[in-house]
């Protein structure tokens, strides 16, 4: 018997990004998933305007958060994950991979060897085809790289959480051209998550709503047939020119250098100096000007 989970979803508009609620209405257990830990880069001042909206919901519905799940170590927004974790006491995860992703900006950033690249800032690391429970809903993890090195996905019955993998069908698919990305890769993901069942909701992680209001999920049916990267059904090779095209006019994402620092480390900020106040750094001319 599949179990349906219920779905809400949280969107941070000056980031593009969603985050989501889900549960299992029969035992209210329940799992949160890529929550945003606000950060104004003009000021360098952080907030948990998002996450408090979470925790207020879960509280106010009468969630027991089991999990504070990443999908991926994000370019875009800092991880609320180890805040919530503490809020609520649950575990966090994300995909086994994500020490690769550590290891590839460890180097960038030269962190030194005291940070660690073992994914120890999570409490679990999901393999491939893991699967776990949250009440009566089982979790499948589907490796999903393309995007970045760790990307997954996580299937919890007719929903599933794809992230920067899908965008909404009339924006196409997501970009994959950050360090350790691969449009291939992306391709292959990409077709892997679709041959799940056509009326499966797959929740994506961003939407910058051209034109219209914004929107968190479209089916596997609908990006099928709608999805303006793939409703001519390109071979491999296609997608890639499409895919390696677009993101060559892409500039880099606004936080990006900031917020792999933060997620790189399970959304923690690097430890205070000897003033007590932590401190990012900027990696000059590592990257080019778009």
């Amino acid at each position: 018997m599949t179990h349906s989970p219920i779905v809400a979803a949280f969107w941070d508009a000056p980031t593009g990004s969603w985050q989501y609620v889900f549960h299992d209405p029969a035992t209210m257990k329940g799992a949160i998933v890529d929550p945003v830990w606000n950060f104004d880069p003009l000021s360098g001042a952080t907030a948990t305007r998002d996450a408090q909206k979470l925790l207020d919901y879960v509280r106010q519905t009468g969630i027991d958060v089991e999990w504070v799940l990443d999908t991926h170590p994000h370019a875009d927004h800092f991880s609320a994950g180890v805040w919530l974790k503490q809020e609520l006491g649950a575990k966090t995860g994300i995909g086994e991979h994500v020490v690769k992703v550590q290891a590839l900006w460890k180097d960038i950033y030269n962190l030194g060897d005291d940070f660690p690249t073992d994914g120890s800032q999570w409490d679990h690391l999901f393999a491939d085809g893991d699967t776990f429970m949250i009440g009566n809903l089982e979790l499948k993890v589907i490796f999903s790289s393309g995007h970045t090195m760790a990307s997954i996905t996580y299937v919890v019955g007719d929903a599933a959480f794809v992230h920067d993998t899908l965008m909404m069908p009339d924006s196409g698919t997501s970009r994959a051209d950050f360090p350790g990305g691969s449009s291939a890769d992306l391709f292959d993901s990409i077709e892997n998550i679709l041959q799940l069942p056509d009326d499966t909701r797959l929740y994506v992680g961003h939407d910058y709503a051209p034109d219209r209001d914004a929107a968190c999920m479209a089916t596997v049916a609908e990006h099928r047939a709608n999805n303006i990267h793939l409703a001519d059904s390109p071979d491999k090779a296609a997608f890639q020119k499409r895919r390696d095209a677009r993101d060559a006019t892409l500039p880099l994402p606004k936080l990006m250098l900031a917020a792999l620092q933060i997620n790189i480390r399970g959304g923690r900020a690097p430890a205070p100096e000897d003033n007590g106040r932590s401190y990012l750094k900027l990696p000059l001319d590592y990257f080019e000007a778009r």
